[in-house]
């Protein structure tokens, strides 16, 4: 048989995605290819195709596969990996052997750690835990998953310095780091336990950016809180805020991505707008610089195809509704994606593969082909 033959029946009897890919920094093996070197374009992390879900962190990433299975790579430093180690890894470990994973959250701002919750409701935490960021009452770093009391109702969670999360129940939590009044308790003390922000229990989404917080209720309301020094809640001015104050007055937010100091957020109409710091062109409206930031919702470019949004540390990312993807913002190690290292201040296309998921780090992006 000719390899050329050869070739064609392999590429034919291939399994199909989801492929994971990553690119950006790698100075500590956060892209998960086995090695240290920046990738400017997407490679391709390891040999399975079951991946499901993503999250990434400072200069750490995890990913949950279809089987229910956790891994995770890159900066160790804090027990961010959860594999019991303070040792760097360049490609995805196993974390433990369970297979009862459903959602994972690890923090764009330093120092690293994640959260995630389980099959059954339980709520995880591991890495580093100087602000209370855990929820267990301390403030002691932890190399693997420990559970934070003994709720089985956590439905979704975002994590930054400060963790917020949504019960079963619609009901919204906060805890960690609270010194710009990102926990929404209308106070700036550091919370070390999950404490309500008000009585609501409309939430539906929910975000943390680099030290502010973002929710959607379920009438399609956006509200905003935290810092707001850059305007990144939206609210036309740059006045901090400790709890949470409705974006404008709209009822059509699907989705909100809060980025380090930047905010990115997705219409039921399929319009993506943009707001908080753009000096690296991360909103994506076509500007950038020293001071270019805005304080309000602008929109990227009029297309309303888009369908999935991620606010990195200083880049961005959407998917289209035909699965292509597009990223923006700083790319001098390549964290755009296009093979550049120019910054870019409006969207570019990524390929010509079809896209499931993406998600940004502090220093670059991982998404999942179809």
């Amino acid at each position: 048989m000719s390899g050329i033959l050869q070739g064609l029946l392999a590429s034919i009897n291939a399994p199909a995605g989801p492929w994971l890919y990553g690119w950006g920094r790698n100075n500590i093996g956060q892209v998960g290819d086995g090695t240290t070197v920046a990738r400017s374009s997407p490679v391709q992390i390891g040999d399975s195709n079951t991946w499901s879900k993503l999250s990434g962190g400072t200069f750490n990433s995890a990913a949950i596969k279809t089987d229910g299975t956790l891994w995770s790579w890159g900066q160790n430093t804090y027990g961010q990996l959860g594999d019991g180690t303070v040792v760097n890894k360049s490609s995805p470990i196993q974390v433990g052997a369970l297979t009862t994973w459903s959602v994972i959250s690890c923090h764009l701002a330093s120092p690293g750690s994640c959260n995630a919750i389980k099959t059954d409701g339980t709520l995880w935490s591991w890495g580093s835990n100087s602000y209370g960021q855990f929820g267990d009452n301390t403030t002691v770093n932890k190399s693997s998953p420990i559970q934070i009391g003994a709720l089985t109702t956590w439905s979704k969670i975002s994590s930054g310095t400060v963790v917020l999360a949504i019960k079963t129940d619609g009901t919204l939590w906060g805890w960690g780091r609270n010194s710009q009044g990102q926990v929404a308790d209308n106070t700036a003390v550091s919370r070390s336990s999950p404490i309500q922000i008000g009585a609501l229990t409309t939430w539906s989404n929910v975000s943390t950016g680099g030290l502010h917080g973002l929710a959607i209720k379920t009438d399609g309301t956006l509200w905003a809180w935290g810092y707001n020094g850059f305007g990144q809640l939206g609210l036309n001015d740059t006045n901090n805020r400790s709890s949470p104050v409705q974006v404008g007055a709209l009822t059509t937010w699907s989705a909100v991505s809060g980025g380090n100091y930047f905010t990115l957020a997705l219409k039921t109409d399929g319009t993506i707008w943009s707001w908080g710091i753009g000096s690296n062109g991360q909103l994506g409206a076509g500007g950038g610089g020293a001071g270019y930031h805005r304080s309000s919702p602008v929109q990227i470019g009029a297309l309303t195809t888009w369908s999935k949004i991620e606010a990195g540390g200083r880049t961005s990312a959407s998917i289209k509704t035909d699965g292509t993807l597009w990223t923006w913002g700083y790319n001098l190690f390549g964290e755009a994606g296009d093979n550049s290292g120019v910054n870019r201040s409006s969207p570019v296309q990524i390929g010509s593969e079809t896209w499931s998921v993406v998600t940004g780090s502090r220093s670059g992006m991982l998404a999942i082909e179809d």
